[in-house]
C-alpha cells in the first residue's frame, strides 16, 4: 500500500530531529534483531526517505539507489555485507556508535 503524502511530510518533519532519528534507526536494528526483516526494512526506508539521503547512503556503500531501495523494499533481504555497511553508514551519519544502540 503506497504512503499518503500527509504521512511521507510527517516523516520527514519529525526526521528533522536528531533524537527521533536515533530511535528509527534503534528500532528498525532491534526490528532485525526480532526477526521482523519487513519492518526493519520500512523503518530504514523511513529513515533514509525522511533524511534524503537515499543517494548519498547508496554511493557510500558502493550501491545504485534503485538497489538500495529495493533492498529496503517489502520483499527485500539484504546481504549481511550489505546490512552492516548500510547500518554502518547510518549510524556515521548520526554520530551513533554501536554501543549507544545496543544500551539505551
Amino acid at each position: 500500500m503506497p504512503l499518503s503524502r500527509e504521512f511521507k511530510q510527517t516523516v520527514m518533519e519529525l526526521c528533522k530531529s536528531p533524537e527521533y532519528r536515533k530511535v528509527l534507526l534503534m528500532e528498525a536494528l532491534e526490528s532485525y534483531l526480532e526477526g521482523d526483516i519487513a519492518v526493519g526494512n520500512s523503518l530504514l526506508r523511513d529513515y533514509l526517505n525522511g533524511t534524503q539521503a537515499f543517494a548519498d547512503v547508496a554511493n557510500e556503500i558502493n550501491l545504485l539507489e534503485p538497489s538500495l531501495r529495493r533492498m529496503l523494499g517489502p520483499n527485500g533481504n539484504p546481504t549481511v555485507r550489505n546490512f552492516f555497511a548500510l547500518l554502518k553508514v547510518c549510524q556515521q551519519r548520526e554520530g551513533i556508535r554501536a554501543t549507544d544502540m545496543i544500551h539505551s
